[in-house]
């Protein structure tokens, strides 16, 4: 297995639905089309952006592989496999393996609430099973449990298939322990667009974005430059963007960013159940906020 090798701006990609909330493969391919076109390092699909919940397992192979053909090797795509059962995650990576995928995405197993003993275990298991890159997502606002920064370094240092850690837990305190004290080559990538440039700054390699579906030019130049060490032209970027940052999360996401993307004439702004359309008064503040950025 050659291991991704994880730095940029990589995007988590909606999934757009028809009225009938049937897969709209077409708005898919041209979305996935723009992200491509537009630079961007990677595309993250299945993921908590791309409401795959709702999914089931033919939908999430259908969505996969149309992701797959679209791209034609162009660049990294990165298929979330996570679950709160571990034989379950096993048996999801391995799919995307069987698949020849760049990687797998896997979540802090959520609501059974595992030790950070089980945590490791868990991902040790799916490490030692299925060869592919891995990379760990914490997200404790969605899963219930943070994966502590030691517990992530030790999965760094003894699960060799996990390349990588997306840290949502909007501690930056907690990220830049990891980024310390990561094993070389370990990859850390902020899962806040906002947190992003501070990740970055210290020492961090990139975001999974949910911004970059709508303004993925514009955002990954943010991040090239950040990378680069040009923190005067990044900030300035950064704060060009600070508004939609914050309205991505006005509502529970992936709500306000299909919300924006349908104002965009980029998809149909529909959502499956228990997730609804974004409510009027929010609409308005997303409609005055668009209005004023130049949208890539």
């Amino acid at each position: 297995m050659n291991k991704l090798e994880m730095k940029g701006t990589y995007t988590a990609i909606v999934t757009p639905f028809n009225e009938d909330l049937s897969v709209d493969f077409d708005s898919l391919k041209k979305n996935i089309e723009n992200q491509v076109e537009s630079g961007i390092q990677g595309v993250v699909v299945l993921g908590s952006t791309g409401e795959a919940m709702t999914l089931d397992d033919h939908e999430k192979l259908d969505v996969m592989l149309c992701v797959q053909e679209q791209v034609n090797g162009r660049i990294p795509i990165i298929v979330g496999t996570g679950s709160n059962s571990t034989q379950a995650a096993v048996e999801a990576a391995s799919n995307a393996a069987k698949y020849n995928f760049d990687a797998v995405l896997i979540v802090c197993p959520y609501y059974n609430k595992p030790t950070q003993e089980g945590i490791f275990r868990h991902y040790y298991a799916v490490s030692e099973a299925v060869d592919i890159s891995q990379v760990m997502y914490n997200v404790p606002s969605r899963s219930g449990t943070n994966i502590t920064a030691e517990t992530q370094l030790r999965i760094a240092e003894h699960c060799k298939n996990v390349v990588a850690t997306k840290e949502a837990s909007g501690n930056l305190e907690q990220m830049m322990q990891i980024i310390k004290y990561a094993p070389q080559n370990f990859t850390v990538l902020s899962g806040d667009d906002a947190l992003a440039l501070p990740c970055i700054a210290s020492g961090g390699n990139g975001v999974i974005s949910v911004l970059s579906n709508y303004a993925p030019k514009m955002f990954s130049t943010c991040i090239s430059l950040a990378l680069e060490g040009r923190y005067a032209e990044a900030l300035k970027r950064h704060y060009e963007l600070f508004e939609l940052m914050q309205i991505n999360f006005i509502e529970s996401n992936p709500i306000p960013v299909k919300a924006i993307m349908s104002e965009l004439g980029m998809i149909k702004n529909h959502l499956r159940l228990p997730l609804t359309s974004i409510n009027k008064n929010n609409l308005e503040v997303i409609r005055k906020t668009i209005s004023d950025k130049f949208i890539n």
